[in-house]
């Protein structure tokens, strides 16, 4: 008797951990395909010009001062299945990353710091084919008033960043800039992104008027360009914004701080007014947003933060872009709630049926433990 009851529970504890092997491999692995398969790529004109372009932001990589160890590895597991699934799916041609790559990279000293990179370059490790470019965001360097040119110097070297960036593919120019650079003042960051912001303005009107001017002035074509940073154009709060993917109503009531939330208003025209973009993609707030600038008709898409330690319901941007035309479509990640709640759902019917097959054995009426 007692050996028939010990098979039987043996072989409820091998069926308990099959079925809780293959919950803990759909929610660490398959879910991931199945949400990120409902995804695609926007509709677009056929050209040899367009470019697949992949869009994220805040990835907040954290370092050795603040979290948990399982929470940087249950976080980073998430980002890494996220960003590889979909790499692997979607196939994108350039992958954008949009400030914010380290949560502490402002606090460690160099050895951490290296240590960071390679965590960086693993995790969001790209294939031939695919290139990957960054702008750095005030968790990577500070912000203005923590500046320092060891911190900037060390992520520009290690991410192959600059203060402000011309990006030609295609046909369409891309302008990657420094947000904490936009403060005005004169430090040894903000002169050069103006003066580079000035330059590049001389050549999309260079090349757009075709007037007579320096040759090394003249890009191969003029498109309006995209202009890519990590804080977003100024906005008195994200009220305006919508979406599964926005701010909560009590964060969307608080009102955006000059340099803190967004640029300032004095740099939003310069920016504007300078390079006529078509496009503003940015991050910082955590939170997914599109508005319209009518003024300068010019749309902006904020990336929410692509982190579950920040944001519960992720998403990214997949575009498709040519010097004259843009298509975005955003991508829903998995939400950190479901898994938890198919884990516990999962836990609970395992009790239930332990219970049950436990408490239905016909052992004890059936036999007898004495002769």
């Amino acid at each position: 008797m007692r050996i028939r009851y010990k098979q039987f529970l043996h072989l409820l504890i091998v069926k308990l951990c099959l079925f809780l092997l293959g919950v803990f491999v759909l929610c660490e692995h398959f879910i991931y395909y199945i949400v990120l398969w409902q995804c695609d790529w926007p509709t677009s004109p056929h050209s040899a010009n367009n470019i697949k372009a992949m869009f994220i932001a805040d990835t907040h990589l954290l370092g050795p001062f603040r979290g948990h160890w399982f929470d940087k590895l249950r976080r980073e597991w998430q980002m890494y299945k996220t960003f590889q699934t979909s790499v692997s799916l979607h196939q994108p041609e350039h992958v954008f990353v949009l400030g914010d790559l380290l949560d502490e990279g402002q606090f460690v000293g160099g050895d951490e710091f290296e240590r960071y990179v390679s965590r960086f370059y693993s995790l969001f490790a790209t294939p031939e084919g695919t290139e990957l470019h960054v702008v750095p965001g005030n968790h990577d360097m500070g912000f203005h008033y923590r500046l320092h040119p060891y911190l900037n110097e060390r992520f520009s070297k290690s991410f192959n960043s600059s203060v402000v960036k011309l990006l030609s593919i295609k046909g369409s120019h891309f302008v990657l800039i420094n947000s904490m650079a936009l403060e005005g003042d004169g430090c040894f960051l903000c002169k050069p992104a103006l003066d580079r912001i000035n330059l590049i303005s001389a050549q999309l009107k260079c090349t757009k008027k075709d007037k007579e001017c320096p040759q090394s002035l003249k890009l191969g074509s003029y498109s309006q360009p995209i202009i890519l940073q990590h804080f977003p154009l100024y906005r008195i709060s994200d009220k305006e914004c919508s979406g599964p993917d926005s701010a909560s109503d009590v964060e969307k009531s608080k009102i955006f701080r000059q340099h803190w939330e967004c640029i300032s208003k004095e740099s939003t025209d310069m920016i504007l007014d300078s390079l006529s973009p078509r496009l503003v993609i940015d991050g910082h707030t955590h939170n997914g947003c599109h508005k319209y600038h009518a003024y300068a008709q010019v749309h902006e898409y904020t990336v929410p933060s692509f982190s579950w330690r920040n944001k519960n319901n992720p998403s990214f941007l997949l575009a498709v872009i040519s010097p004259d035309y843009f298509s975005i479509s955003k991508c829903y990640m998995p939400e950190e709630t479901t898994v938890l709640l198919i884990y516990a759902t999962s836990i609970l019917l395992v009790i239930i049926y332990s219970v049950y097959q436990i408490k239905s054995r016909p052992f004890k009426r059936k036999y007898s433990w004495s002769k």
